[in-house]
């Protein structure tokens, strides 16, 4: 079987290709702004211009527009292949790709809006231990309890906190045969990891 997957959800974009868990190819840029012109190059460039039996694609959370446009672009393949379509959650990745090295409690930290940080822990299986959450720097230190910091704020949080080991990455969609598959969602819907900021009128 092959996988397509897509993380469009930081200022990071990246496709991976994989054949059996194995991964066949995959593109990797942190472009901040300007998924929307360079996710479909980006799948184009893959071999057989990246179609797939299954298509995997970020949720969030992260940038509103990057995960819409990443779910956009998945289900648009979905139905032009005929592929089956499932997300997962950013900060999973994140904490898959930390864990690399050494089976370990980890917890999340990425930028997120209004200057909060999306934050979440994981358990040494890497799956989740606790809901992500938006917070201040000063409240996010205290609900990553593990040692180990993972995420594009990692380094901040740990020095807020005074302690542990921080890993600075952004997600990367060629490292998700690390993802535990418990991860995997068919509900595709966003996880902005906040509430919105628009409010209907009482």
């Amino acid at each position: 079987m092959r996988l397509l997957a897509i993380d469009t959800a930081t200022p990071a974009c990246s496709v991976a290709l994989f054949h059996d868990d194995r991964l066949i190819a995959g593109d990797y840029a942190v472009i901040g702004r300007g998924h929307a012109e360079r996710l479909v190059p980006m799948i184009a460039a893959l071999p057989d211009r990246g179609r797939a039996d299954r298509i995997c694609v970020s949720l969030g959370p992260g940038s509103f527009t990057g995960v819409r446009i990443g779910l956009a672009t998945a289900r648009a393949l979905g139905l032009a292949w005929g592929a089956e379509v499932l997300g997962y959650p950013t900060l999973a990745l994140v904490a898959a790709m930390a864990r690399e090295e050494s089976a370990q409690a980890v917890s999340v930290a990425m930028t997120g809006g209004h200057g909060e940080w999306f934050v979440q822990s994981f358990t040494q299986t890497g799956l989740p231990d606790g809901d992500a959450m938006s917070l201040p720097p000063q409240e996010a230190q205290v609900a990553c309890t593990a040692p180990l910091v993972a995420g594009d704020r990692a380094a901040e949080l740990v020095a807020v906190r005074g302690w542990g080991e921080a890993q600075e990455t952004l997600p990367d969609a060629r490292a998700f045969d690390r993802l535990p598959p418990a991860c995997l969602l068919s509900a595709l819907s966003p996880l902005y990891g906040r509430a919105p900021d628009a409010r209907l009128p009482a």
